[in-house]
């Protein structure tokens, strides 16, 4: 076979649909939640509509927007959308008409950002910024230790998100489980110093994260999609782990979908890089392996260089990505920044004009379009 006729086979593979539970993707190509705070007052206007319209006329099978829970130290930025109050939610309805219309899928990434929130934000500056210990990402005392009355407050938050975005019309929810958010503070043993039955040792740690998991399973049923973003790295601390074997791995995610899990979306920072010594496997590869559920691949997919370090990203190769698809090492591949720098990535990955893909830049991020 020739290397021709490798990438076309795996470029089918790529744009072959895929089905959980009642959702069908039309391909396996997932915008990545990156939150935009273009939603004035915590509302989606057209803007935002016609913003991720153009990714799914364009060839993305499934969008990750992002929305957060009623909580007043969930968000930092009023810009943020919310995923309750009636404006928000039908500022959503036409959002998901119109990326329906255009024949992609889209769920929300239910967010709280728990510590990594500044103190005095806005909208709620008086509100105090919430974590399972008070701890900020660099391990400093901030503010008292939630209560358990306030981590009930902030499940039964998740869970109502998660019937607003049912009854809107989104096609299933994801879970903001990683960097160094508020789910991803109880994970990590730096953040979570917890006596109590939401602290202890790693699997111990997982406590809040399976209490909001089956507290929106309860409330959403028992066939429509959850997923759960998760990442090893914490913004600021990309050597930030977990867990440190595939046994210890294996234990944390058993707890995940026996709460009921139905996807993981996996973050690193590259998704080719190896996840444990001894294997090639990826983070993804490794949750895919040990699980046997719907996987999320994400990390520099896309990208030549890494623009946090300065450099200008380009158009990456897409061999290795095709390889490990094919390799069924995952089902899905998020796309993030490279989505962002064009609309078109997809339709002009589809189509072999590689040449034409518009340049990822810092300066995409700054604006919708």
């Amino acid at each position: 076979m020739t290397k021709q006729q490798e990438q076309t086979y795996s470029l089918e593979t790529l744009f072959e649909p895929y089905t959980i539970h009642q959702l069908t993707i039309p391909n396996r190509i997932v915008m990545s939640p990156m939150a935009r705070a273009f939603s004035p007052e915590g509302v989606p206007g057209e803007d935002m509509a016609a913003y991720y319209r153009r990714r799914a006329e364009n060839g993305v099978g499934l969008i990750i927007t992002v929305g957060m829970i009623d909580h007043p130290a969930a968000t930092s930025d009023p810009g943020l959308a919310n995923l309750f109050g009636e404006a928000a939610m039908n500022g959503w309805r036409e959002v998901i008409r119109q990326v329906h219309e255009a024949g992609g899928m889209i769920v929300p990434q239910l967010s709280h950002m728990g510590m990594i929130r500044p103190m005095g934000s806005q909208p709620y500056p008086d509100a105090p910024s919430i974590g399972p210990s008070g701890l900020d990402i660099q391990g400093n005392k901030i503010s008292e230790p939630m209560t358990e009355e306030e981590i009930a407050r902030v499940i039964r938050a998740y869970a109502d998100a998660a019937v607003n975005a049912q009854q809107a019309g989104f096609d299933g929810i994801e879970l903001s489980g990683g960097h160094g958010l508020l789910i991803d503070q109880f994970f990590w043993e730096k953040t979570n110093q917890r006596t109590d039955r939401y602290g202890g040792d790693f699997l111990k740690r997982t406590r809040f994260a399976a209490e909001v998991v089956q507290a929106v399973r309860a409330a959403v049923g028992p066939d429509y999609p959850i997923s759960i973003r998760l990442s090893q790295w914490k913004m600021g601390d990309y050597t930030a782990k977990l867990v440190d074997t595939p046994e210890q791995l294996e234990q944390f995610l058993n707890v995940l979908i026996q709460a009921g899990v139905d996807i993981f979306h996996i973050s690193t920072r590259r998704f080719w890089d190896p996840e444990f010594a001894g294997s090639e496997l990826g983070f993804a590869g490794w949750v895919k392996k040990l699980t046997g559920k719907t996987t999320i691949a994400v990390g520099s997919v896309g990208m030549d260089n890494d623009p946090a370090e300065g450099e200008e990203a380009d158009h990456q190769g897409m061999e290795e990505l095709l390889k490990r698809l094919d390799n069924q090492e995952f089902d899905l591949v998020a796309v993030g920044r490279a989505l962002l720098g064009d609309p078109a990535w997809a339709k002009k990955i589809r189509e072999g004009r590689l040449e034409e893909i518009q340049t990822f830049t810092p300066d995409a991020a700054a604006k919708l379009y």
